[in-house]
């Protein structure tokens, strides 16, 4: 079987893969051997070939390292660095007034910068979901390779030979965590807003630990190119924090890391994920490259790394970021992970002047867009795919899925203030030198995001509900989840319907495959099927195809419609009516035969569900008071709250590595194909009263009204708009009749009978250009008929 795969993916390769492919191989191969034979140590006297001393102040420095002279290269080399001209997001010479106007800006910020770094002086550290971990070692020095969760410990083996991927190692996620080494820009946060020398001193222990127990391709810690990216970045900013020319240190640090950077970035020259992950990781490999070769000219290497770096991330524009500015990968967390990549990429540019860096600006923008659109009022995503809970610009400890950090920066370089959202945010402030403006208080549209599959519907009250009907992943679709026609919903801002989330890679595979499958997401699920079938942590034995069939939206509503073959030969069909404090979801699945469909409904956890005392009916209240329901006809509801067993039902990750108990609504029904029903979400003080309304007309068309104490709608679901009719066919609920596939009627005061009333037909250029038909004269001056009209 093994084998199997193996020669099918080499029979899918072309003649540049097998070549790199190969070139590599052999080059591991013989490093491997050297390795076995006599293991690499680090040499401080090879700095002196890694520098390129021609022009540079610190030309000394190359003879004292020749001979030996540790403590006077140190001097040189961090007095070249603390007083030279800026080339770095922040700059030694700028740190007190930089301090001073982040002070100024966020008077909480020095006592949470001293409390976060006075936790790592006291080793312990809150990583992804996991918080208080301690990595200590009995005689208290850090053990870089222990996974403290549970309890494993990497082995010590050639990089290319580490099985990280075996859970008998431990997570790899946190093991990698800790190595990124983002906690060093925590405490160099907390030493330029405090002065307290304790956090640089913390500094250079870890850093002299570091490369004690981790000498050159050795080990967990070499084994992942872009893990090796993330730390050089970490080491970059450290050496702009605790590059002090008044400073006298007893380690010679600027030596070690230095000569750290210079491996670690051939390294990952060498071995970019060019085919193993040519994703995110190789974004953020080759930014790292980038920012090392505009930073550091000081490095011999620096300017093959730029070249390289640079011409990575401008050729993947076009290959991982949609035309909508969406990531390929089909995750948010992932999304944001490569906004960020530009953003900094895009920020080094400006500050070294790189006249070459143009496409960053282009790519900033877009992604920017994407996320604004995607983001709620309060700047926060929606989790949609995998959520790995890391950062790149991890400085004070803020929330992954808030991105209006992000957007400020960007913004910022762009001089575009429509793209920020939220309060002003630190690292804002860290990256671009000047405090953010507050966010406009400007109202977005709703939107569609075609090449992504998003759709976003909004009102001026602060909800907010996204439909996928997206392609299933980039590639092997590792980040992916099986997903098709989700949504989720925040109600007057308030998260309510959410994704539970990512939990964990490697280390539980049966956790990893409950987390993104079908039922940990608000959609249908037929047959006790997922519509993709996992194929290990980061592949599929198949995958579902949705697609988008219909987007319309005006002032008062949104229309989505969308479809997908993951149960083939069935096909489940969604249609979504979006009003302020109300949703329709009319699911539909087309087939043949006996089947039961189950809807889950995972609610955020700060709601109290309960049952309402009557079969599909479902009360949801939020600590405010707010009140939602959800209401369906002929279902059997189930809450599940912590449930245990082989479902992630009633459990969320809000992070990866923690899990918490929520509330999963399950919603029952079986019977013959064709299948469907209708799913009523509704904001309202006083329980809502949903029924059936009986349809006359071809085909299996729906109509249901929900009623409360102030107003009725009613609303009739004709066909899909992937089934075909006639442009005569009408149908008939009570005495409306109409030829479109939905029409929508609200009573202000509900009236004793339904009004009369015969839709007429908009042209279809016509229904093109104006996303619904004028309000029609009807009988009952209160009501009013909204029909939808094809778009064809």
């Amino acid at each position: 079987m093994i084998a199997a795969k193996f020669l099918t993916r080499v029979a899918a390769m072309d003649r540049a893969e097998l070549g790199f492919r190969a070139a590599s191989a052999l080059r591991r191969e013989a490093s491997r051997v050297r390795f076995a034979v006599r293991r690499p140590v680090w040499d401080r006297r090879l700095l002196a070939k890694a520098l390129r001393a021609e022009g540079i102040r610190f030309a000394p420095a190359v003879g004292m390292l020749e001979r030996g002279h540790w403590a006077a290269a140190h001097r040189t080399l961090m007095r070249h660095f603390a007083t030279r001209s800026p080339r770095f997001v922040i700059a030694p010479s700028s740190r007190e007034p930089l301090a001073g106007a982040i002070r100024s800006a966020f008077p909480t910020a020095t006592v949470d910068a001293a409390d976060r770094a006075s936790r790592v002086l006291a080793g312990s550290f809150d990583l992804l979901g996991y918080r208080n971990l301690s990595f200590a070692q009995p005689d208290g020095a850090i053990d870089w390779r222990l996974d403290p969760v549970h309890k494993r410990r990497a082995p010590d083996v050639f990089w290319s030979r580490v099985p990280y991927l075996d859970p008998s190692t431990g997570d790899h996620k946190i093991i990698w965590e800790l190595n990124r080494h983002q906690h060093l820009m925590m405490l160099g946060r907390a030493y330029w807003l405090s002065g307290d020398a304790r956090y640089r001193r913390c500094f250079v222990d870890h850093l002299e630990s570091w490369m004690a127990a981790n000498p050159p391709l050795s080990g967990v810690n070499w084994a992942s190119m872009l893990e090796l990216a993330f730390r050089s970045l970490s080491w970059i900013w450290s050496l702009h924090f605790f590059a002090d020319a008044d400073r006298e240190d007893d380690d010679p640090w600027t030596i070690d890391l230095l000569l750290g950077l210079d491996r670690q970035l051939e390294l990952v020259q060498r071995n970019l994920s060019r085919y193993f992950s040519p994703n995110t990781h190789l974004l953020g490999e080759a930014l790292a490259l980038y920012v090392a070769g505009r930073v550091l000219p000081e490095l011999r290497r620096s300017s093959v790394w730029e070249d390289v770096g640079r011409r990575v991330l401008v050729e993947q524009m076009a290959l991982q970021i949609r035309g909508d500015g969406g990531h390929a990968e089909g995750s948010t967390h992932y999304h944001r992970y490569t906004l960020d990549f530009y953003v900094f990429a895009l920020a080094i540019a400006i500050v070294t002047g790189d006249s070459g860096a143009a496409p960053f600006a282009d790519a900033v923008r877009r992604l920017a867009r994407f996320a604004r659109s995607m983001a709620g009022d309060d700047g926060r995503l929606p989790v949609i795919g995998d959520d790995d809970g890391g950062a790149l610009l991890a400085l004070s400890g803020n929330d992954p899925a808030n991105v209006s950090g992000s957007l400020q920066i960007a913004a910022s370089l762009l001089a575009d203030t429509g793209l920020s959202v939220g309060a002003p945010a630190e690292e804002a402030l860290w990256i671009t030198g000047k405090v953010p403006s507050p966010a406009r208080p400007t109202r977005l549209a709703s939107a569609a995001l075609p090449d992504s599959g998003y759709y976003v519907s909004r009102s001026g009250r602060g909800d907010h509900l996204t439909f996928d009907a997206g392609p299933h992943g980039f590639l092997n679709a590792g980040h992916a989840h099986a997903d098709a026609l989700s949504i989720t919903l925040n109600v007057r801002g308030r998260p309510f319907l959410i994704d539970p989330g990512t939990a964990c890679y490697t280390i539980d595979p049966a956790m990893r495959d409950r987390f993104r499958s079908t039922p940990a997401h608000n959609t249908l699920t037929l047959d006790d099927r997922s519509q993709s079938i996992p194929d290990g942590p980061f592949h599929w034995k198949s995958t579902a195809h949705a697609r988008a069939l219909d987007w319309r939206t005006d002032e008062e509503f949104d229309y989505v419609e969308g479809a997908h073959d993951g149960y083939a030969p069935l096909v489940h069909h969604r249609a979504i009516l979006s009003r302020p404090g109300v949703w329709l979801i009319a699911d539909r699945v087309r087939g043949t035969g006996t089947h039961r469909a189950d809807m889950h409904w995972h609610i955020a956890p700060i709601w109290n569900v309960t049952a309402a005392g009557k079969t599909g009916v479902v009360r949801a209240q939020h600590p405010d008071g707010t009140l939602v329901w959800i209401l369906a006809l002929d279902v059997d509801a189930e809450l599940f709250r912590g449930a245990n067993g082989e479902t992630a039902l009633g459990w969320v990750a809000p992070v990866y590595g923690r899990l918490e108990p929520t509330t999963t609504i399950r919603m029952r029904k079986e019977g013959e194909a064709p299948l469907a029903f209708v799913t009523a979400i509704v904001e309202s003080q006083d329980q809502p009263i949903m029924e059936a309304v009986q349809v006359i007309g071809p085909g299996a068309p729906l109509g249901v009204k929900i009623t409360t104490a102030s107003w009725g709608d009613t609303v009739i679901f004709t066909r899909a708009a992937d089934e075909h009719g006639m442009r005569s066919d009408l149908w008939r609920a009570g005495n409306v009749v109409t030829s479109e596939r939905l029409a929508w009627w609200r009573d202000d005061q509900p009236p004793s009978s339904s009004p009369v009333d015969r839709s007429e037909e908009l042209d279809s250029s016509e229904a093109l250009q104006s996303s619904v038909a004028a309000p029609i004269p009807i009988a009952a001056a209160a009501s009013e008929t909204r029909p939808m009209h094809d778009a064809r």
